[in-house]
Formats: C-alpha cells, structure tokens, sequence
C-alpha cells in the first residue's frame, strides 16, 4: 500500500481526506511523522502554498508527500477571499470572525456565486505533480448547520439546498471540492501501482 506524509495539522482536512482515501493507500500525518509544526502560508496563491507545504516536508523526510490549500473565491468580491481565506478577518482571527467579515461584504449584494477551490501538491519520487478541484455554489445570507469547518456554514453547492455545514461528512465528500482533488491524485497513483500512463495536469 502507498504510504504518503499529508502536509498538516488541520484535523478537520485529514478526516474530509481520509474519508476520501479509505484503504487505498495510507496516509501519515505531520504529527505522526513526528513534525509537529505549522508550515507557512506567504504566497498569493494557493497553488505556491500547496507546494510550499509539500516541499518543506519532502526535504525534511525525503518521503512521498503531499499539501494542499483551498480558497473560497466570492465572484461579486473578485475572487475574494480566495488564498487569505483562512486569514480573512485578519491574523489570529477565527472562522467566526471570517464568516463576520464575508456576510457583512456580501450585505444588500444579490450576485451570491461562489467556488471553493483546494490544489494538491504532490511530490512523489522528487517530482510535484497538481490537481485542482472545484464545487460550485453559492454563499447564504445568514449561517445553516453546525458540521464541517471554515466557511461551510454559509456556502451551499450547486444542485443542493443544504450548506456544507447541513451535510454529513458522506454527504459533502459526494461533492466537495477537497474530494474532487483528491480524486485525481488517487487516479494518479492508482496509476503508477497499475502501470498505467497518465498525465496529471501541471
């Protein structure tokens, strides 16, 4: 079975992964890689942090590994949150404090379309390799549910009536931008133990 290192300390994006992942192949935590440590997020996108993550672990571990970063991008904000998603309300502030910030730019504004984005980095072998996934949708006018993490309570996904925070882990992994990324480096490694020639997108 693939063993790879996941570049985080976020228990809420290791069990959404693990879900994902089951038995296909067995991932290790930073903390049970014995790197109990934040790695920095200073770029402007989230492809440049995803690598930064997997990077960093790979020079410390010389293991197959992987890091990720999702952004809500808000279409009547340009895109905002976006990268700083997490840092929304600003340094130190919490989910609640974002969620503040984001219904209070989104007050009186009709255009509700949004997108939640996650990019893997993948270094297997010494190489990177990228997946994008993402889920549709649009941001509530006041929050719904009390599940997930982030910005789920005020974000429901195409096709759906339910916020992410109204769903149960099954439910949101059918259609989660994370597990749609997820997916793709799954087929990609499926793929090598297959000996299948796949071409991930770079």
């Amino acid at each position: 079975m693939p063993v790879l290192v996941f570049a985080t300390n976020n228990v809420n994006k290791i069990k959404e992964i693990k879900d994902v992942v089951g038995d296909r192949f067995d991932i290790i935590t930073l903390k049970e890689a014995g790197l109990d440590r934040d790695i920095p997020e200073p770029h402007d996108t989230l492809e440049a942090n995803a690598s930064e993550k997997s990077r960093t672990i790979y020079q410390i571990t010389r293991q197959s590994c992987f890091g990720e970063d999702t952004g809500l991008e808000v279409e009547a904000l340009n895109g905002a949150p976006g990268v700083k998603s997490a840092r929304y309300a600003g340094e130190g502030r919490n989910s609640e404090e974002n969620i503040d910030k984001l219904l209070k730019e989104l007050d009186g504004v009709e255009n509700r379309a949004a997108r939640f984005r996650t990019v893997i980095s993948l270094i297997w072998e010494g190489q990177e390799y990228l997946f994008e996934g993402i889920c549709k949708g649009k941001i509530k006018k006041s929050r719904g549910g009390y599940n997930g993490f982030g910005f789920d309570s005020v974000f429901i996904p195409e096709n759906s009536m339910l916020s992410f925070a109204e769903m149960s882990l099954e439910e949101k992994n059918k259609v989660s931008h994370r597990k749609k990324a997820v997916e793709k480096l799954l087929e990609f490694v499926d793929g090598i133990y297959n000996n299948k020639s796949l071409n991930p997108s770079h």
